[in-house]
């Protein structure tokens, strides 16, 4: 089966760039001699998470759930949920570990783990528990140093339930514009969560692991004493917003959506593509790096991207092209194939059932994905 059999819009992964991407990151970790848990919200797919494994991860993280099931149901049992859990989730939470999920489950609020304490008790669930830092980000989070911190500690030490240890996440590294501003951020993550776990040790409660994590603060990391483990994932896929800050190269980018050119309207001069808003995402990230990135990056049919090409509006199923000059409708008429990079690949992959991988340029297999909540 070839690539112009393909229904289009479809998502397309490089098994030879993914490997790249997975090798180099792995590399990272166990050059910096911690442990790699990568975050599968990006690739949703249990044969990426099998890969990820075998190339030496250890654990997984996710982002529902739902996600949690699905990869315990293909035989992975070491996942961490990294979102603040909620009273109404509980229940979920241990019925999967009651089916062999050893799940680390988040939170940052004393009234969530009183709650998640009288629950363990109650019930004899040892849900494990990581408490989360706020390490500059300004999401979700606890200050290193706030009483709340030995608070949640010592509601959850005292119960059935089991104070695993902290975890922070520097999202905030995704704006930074320089590399030396990333290894900048990934030194105050370091120093945040390992000051929080030095906090609760002081208050005579062990902790276990101490996390961070986020692919710019990965890669550049230059030291992580005090870390236990390293979580990321855009790294197994990358894409144009990586791309404009110098995480990786044009190149690298593992992921693109097959599209077909549908019309060409020559009067605004511009050809449109059956990959839309929800085909790519509305993410415009990365114009305040590349001013053109639009919705991304077009490509030939080949994957090789086409300077000057880009998504530059989305209605729901339309792609809009400005073209160059009139010479790209001759070279792309209607029914030809043309590919788009994504400008932030976990939402443009959230709206396919799976991967059509290619290797070589041919196409090697199906990689089914898990979405929804």
């Amino acid at each position: 089966m070839s690539l112009s059999s393909l229904a289009t819009p479809c998502l397309i992964l490089d098994h030879g760039k993914h490997a790249n991407n997975i090798a180099r990151t792995q590399a990272t970790a166990d050059r910096l001699g911690v442990n790699l848990r990568p975050h599968l919200k990006t690739m949703k797919s249990a044969k990426a998470a099998h890969g990820l494994i075998a190339a030496g991860a250890k654990g997984i993280t996710v982002s529902t759930l739902k996600e949690a099931a699905y990869f315990l149901l293909n035989g992975i049992t070491d996942i961490t949920y990294a979102v603040g859990i909620v009273p109404a989730k509980l229940a979920e939470a241990a019925s999967l570990m009651d089916k062999g999920c050893d799940l680390k489950i988040l939170c940052d609020n004393k009234d969530v783990a009183k709650t998640i304490a009288d629950i363990a008790n109650k019930t004899d669930c040892a849900f494990r528990i990581l408490i989360e830092i706020d390490c500059g980000d300004q999401r979700g989070g606890l200050q290193p140093d706030s009483p709340d911190l030995i608070d949640i500690a010592k509601l959850i030490d005292a119960s059935t339930a089991i104070l695993e240890g902290v975890i922070t996440h520097a999202g905030h590294s995704y704006g930074a514009k320089t590399i030396d501003a990333i290894v900048q951020i990934s030194n105050e993550e370091r120093i945040a969560v390992t000051a929080a776990a030095d906090f609760v040790r002081a208050a005579g409660i062990n902790v276990n692991t101490v996390s961070m994590g986020s692919t710019p603060t990965v890669l550049f990391a230059n030291d992580v004493t005090g870390i236990t483990e390293l979580r990321a994932g855009i790294y197994t896929l990358f894409d144009i917003d990586q791309q404009s800050r110098g995480i990786c190269q044009m190149t690298d980018i593992a992921v693109s959506v097959l599209t077909s050119v549908i019309s060409h309207n020559r009067a605004a001069g511009k050809i449109l593509i059956d990959a839309g808003g929800l085909a790519l995402s509305k993410d415009r990230g990365a114009e305040k790096d590349h001013p053109h990135a639009g919705h991304g990056q077009v490509c030939d049919a080949n994957g090789i991207a086409i300077e000057g090409l880009n998504v530059q509006s989305a209605s729901q199923e339309h792609g809009h092209i400005k073209v160059r000059s009139d010479a790209d409708f001759d070279a792309y008429p209607l029914g030809s194939h043309l590919r788009v990079m994504p400008i932030h690949a976990c939402m443009m992959a959230a709206a396919y059932p799976h991967f059509n991988v290619i290797k070589d340029g041919e196409l090697y297999g199906i990689w089914e994905r898990v979405n929804g909540w």
